[in-house]
């Protein structure tokens, strides 16, 4: 009888100490999920400041090479530029990097995809006409819509072999490019009516889009 009482309260133990392993554990696995969500939130808060930072650089260029800045005087001119600059400079001090985890073969991915939009970009000064088409090409192959052209099938499949942030990535940096051709298509076609250094300017702020 005193035997089989030892026993029991060995057994109540180590039932005890095993209960308060599972749940101690059970809080941990709680406290690990819910710095999941957290982590999870930073990283899209990270990629919002990210895009924010594209956004206004975008928006800066796009005010300096606007019509209404081609119809104010040179001192006015002049005098918004260098604020224009100075807002360029701040938001260019504003460094964030979230970094896409990839294995090899997404890497190879998107080193290809990377290449082959620095291929068309580098053209864009020698034909730009050509160098859209091919640019909306590569776009329609990153969008789930109906493409409104016709679709790089190769670069649709490579696209695919990359991670899906960097996806993401890929079809906001052909957006921009685009936009930036559109912007720039006005820009150039003010050329025509202009004369002077501050044609020349304007040219190279048009160009400078692009590098």
């Amino acid at each position: 009888m005193a035997q089989a009482k030892i026993n029991a309260k060995a057994n109540e133990g180590r039932f005890c100490r095993s209960s308060s392993m599972a749940d101690r554990s059970s809080r941990l696995l709680e406290s690990l999920d819910q710095l999941e969500l957290r982590v999870e939130a930073l990283r899209e808060a990270a990629t919002a400041i990210e895009q924010e930072k594209e956004i206004l650089l975008e928006m800066i260029h796009s005010i300096q090479n606007s019509q209404d800045m081609r119809q104010i005087s040179d001192g006015e001119r002049e005098e918004l530029n260098l604020t224009a600059n100075r807002l360029m400079g701040r938001t260019l001090t504003v460094e964030v990097s979230v970094e896409t985890i990839r294995n090899p073969q997404q890497q190879e991915s998107l080193k290809h995809a990377t290449r082959i939009i620095d291929e068309v970009v580098s053209k864009f000064l020698d034909d730009l006409g050509n160098a859209k088409t091919h640019l909306m090409s590569l776009y329609s192959a990153c969008t789930s819509e109906v493409p409104p052209g016709p679709v790089d099938q190769k670069f649709q499949s490579i696209v695919i072999g990359c991670a899906l942030e960097d996806q993401k990535k890929i079809k906001r940096r052909l957006e921009t490019l685009l936009r930036n051709i559109e912007n720039s298509d006005k820009a150039i076609k003010l050329l025509e009516h202009s004369k002077g250094p501050s044609s020349l300017t304007l040219q190279q702020n048009a160009e400078s889009r692009f590098n």
